[in-house]
């Protein structure tokens, strides 16, 4: 597979623009800053609701906006000719995720910056971190595939930030509820048990089974949305 710069570097310019000239997905990016000064004007900011506030970045930001990129794309008929011009595969997945994936990684740092939240091993977190985005992107990449329209990105993307944007969450109703103690191996649910568990003295396999754990969900669901994007192309 054949990929070129030249066409990644056009497709991540085009995006920043429609994404500039989109206010209604534009100002979505101020959702998880406002919390995070809200936290930090509240002084009661604990990993959890720092790692709360990331998720939602992810979500809010991370998947919403790539969801409503992909979906404007076919609402104006130019998805179709990206799909049709010499760019590859990875040249449009990479440059339709490269401006999402800079975006997350700003939204990110302001975020644990304005709340004040300072990771015992950035490194590590860094790395979680990275992979979290490369996981939301794809998750934005499946529902932009299946929206029509940007309302309708708007409407499918929904589930989404609820589930893994509030995932963690949900693990504190777990001894009510059993259920949802699966929860526990959500993208967000791993990030925050890494979070803690870096707080304090924590194992090699503290790190390397939540980090597993989001490698693992990243590459099913890119798999999935390479699989959709191929079936758009001959659809």
């Amino acid at each position: 597979m054949n990929m070129s710069m030249t066409r990644i570097q056009a497709i991540l310019m085009k995006d920043f623009k429609e994404f500039s000239r989109n206010y209604a997905v534009s100002v979505m990016i101020l959702m998880p800053l406002v919390m995070a000064f809200f936290l930090n004007k509240s002084g009661n900011a604990t990993i959890a609701t720092c790692l709360l506030t990331i998720n939602m970045a992810f979500t809010v930001v991370t998947a919403y906006v790539q969801c409503c990129l992909i979906a404007e794309e076919k609402e104006k008929n130019t998805l179709r000719s990206l799909m049709l011009s010499p760019a590859s595969l990875g040249d449009i997945l990479i440059g339709k995720s490269l401006f999402v994936f800079i975006l997350t990684m700003a939204v990110v740092a302001f975020s644990i910056y304005i709340v004040g939240y300072s990771p015992a091993n950035l490194f590590i977190l860094a790395i979680a971190l990275i992979l979290s985005a490369v996981f939301y992107i794809a998750i934005g990449t499946i529902c932009g595939l299946f929206a029509k329209t940007v309302m309708e990105g708007s409407l499918i993307i929904l589930p989404v930030i609820l589930i893994f944007g509030f995932g963690s969450s949900a693990l504190a109703l777990s001894s009510a509820f059993p259920i949802l103690k699966i929860a526990k191996w959500l993208p967000s649910s791993q990030l925050t048990l890494l979070a803690d568990a870096l707080e304090g003295t924590y194992t090699t396999m503290d790190v390397i089974i939540p980090i597993a754990t989001i490698i693992v969900w990243s590459v099913v669901t890119w798999i999935v949305a390479g699989f959709i994007y191929k079936k758009r192309m001959v659809d």
